[in-house]
């Protein structure tokens, strides 16, 4: 599970309260402070995490006052106190703290983190780095190895080098936590490598962005009970214009985007992943349908084909109703012959998608088989979706809708 640790060091005094208290109520995985009298007062449901000396918040009993200035980046840089340099790994066990927060930049001092975290009776300590170069590098996968959480600045733009360390911590079971100075960092940087980090350091400016950030932290997609639904008539209905949607990912072949007529239900439409005649295979693609049809996207809402373009994200649905999000890179709308497809779903409901009439258009039924749309029969099986809701905008409305 990913995880944020929310940095009260930079808070403004006056905002301190109000993002301690967001970080509680939204159960951020960790706070991190200079003051281990604020921490104690949190509840454990929290990590209390202790960055003893650098640039600590200001007191919260002031609320006048204002944290340091700088970027979460430099409170990471400075965070270290006195004796972080020190041989001593953890300290003895303190209350209402959970983990030390310890810079490390030799190998020495790794060593005398791990060699701490090691003796029984003390406070486990997380380790700090700030990578700037090739040697700080490897140092920071060495700590990713052996600490159980090691806190990571990058001090270079690039994603590589979070790349190779999130490659060499693969089996590792400490958590890599990546300093991050905004909300879209942090969710690029959960993305990297489809794994991601497994935690981020953030320094919030208001309790907005608390939440804000606790949103991200829950950008799942559902799985899916897909229906068999079953064909009732298919008929050719003259030219229109239908849309391709392609994609910046690449379609596994039992994948491809629910799409539909009505917003009460929607059929499966195959990817171009698998062989096809005359031309070569574009898995990126799903040819669509229609213009006028809903495609189904993230929490639960839909949208238009003809709505769908550039940046787009909808959902790619498997065969056993996985789902994952997609980027759309483009759609492309153009005229052809079109075919409608109209199926019931074994509670009567009629599912109906219209297409484009070409034996290269293809659906997917049950277990992931592939279907030609020309080749359709009545009382053949495909694969689809039973929405429950209605839709206004695209967004779920419990009102009276009846489509025809």
């Amino acid at each position: 599970m990913r995880f944020a640790w929310i940095d009260l060091r930079e808070v403004p005094g006056r905002q301190l309260q109000a993002v301690v208290d967001a970080a509680v109520h939204a159960r951020m995985g960790g706070v991190v402070a200079a003051d281990a009298e604020l921490l104690a007062t949190l509840p454990p449901t929290v990590t209390r995490v202790l960055a003893p000396g650098g640039q600590g918040p200001a007191d919260p009993k002031k609320p006048g006052d204002r944290a340091a200035k700088g970027t979460g980046a430099k409170a990471a840089r400075e965070s270290a106190d006195a004796g972080t340099s020190s041989r001593s790994g953890s300290s003895p066990a303190a209350d209402g703290i959970d983990v030390l927060l310890r810079r490390f930049g030799t190998e020495d001092e790794l060593d005398a983190l791990a060699a701490g975290n090691r003796a029984a009776g003390g406070t486990p300590a997380a380790g700090i780095i700030d990578v700037r170069d090739d040697r700080t590098l490897q140092l920071s996968c060495a700590g990713a190895m052996r600490l159980p959480y090691t806190v990571i600045h990058f001090a270079d733009p690039t994603k590589i080098p979070l790349e190779i360390v999130l490659a060499a911590a693969e089996p590792a079971d400490g958590k890599l936590v990546t300093v991050v100075d905004d909300l879209e960092e942090a969710a690029i940087v959960f993305d990297v490598l489809e794994r991601g980090s497994d935690g981020i350091l953030y320094a919030p400016r208001s309790a907005d962005e608390v939440f804000a950030l606790a949103r991200l932290l829950q950008a799942t997609t559902p799985q899916l009970e897909l229906s068999t639904l079953t064909v009732e008539s298919i008929r050719h209905v003259g030219l229109g214009d239908r849309v391709c949607v392609d994609t910046c990912s690449h379609f596994e072949e039992d994948e491809g985007i629910l799409v539909g007529s009505y917003s009460s239900g929607f059929v499966l439409c195959c990817s171009e992943t698998h062989p096809l005649p005359y031309m070569p295979t574009r898995p990126f693609r799903v040819n669509a349908g229609a213009l006028h049809s809903y495609t189904l996207g993230p929490d639960n809402r839909t949208n238009y084909l003809s709505e769908v373009g550039s940046g787009s994200v909808l959902l790619a649905v498997g065969a056993d109703g996985r789902t994952r999000r997609v980027v759309v890179g483009r759609a492309k709308l153009e005229s052809r012959p079109l075919l409608e497809i109209r199926t019931h779903a074994s509670d009567g409901r009629l599912v109906s998608l219209t297409v484009q009439d070409d034996w290269h258009v293809r659906v997917l039924g049950p277990g992931g088989k592939v279907l030609n749309v020309t080749e359709l029969r009545t009382g053949d099986e495909l694969l689809g979706y039973l929405a429950t809701d209605k839709r206004h905008v695209g967004l779920p409305i419990g009102e009276f809708c009846k489509e025809v």
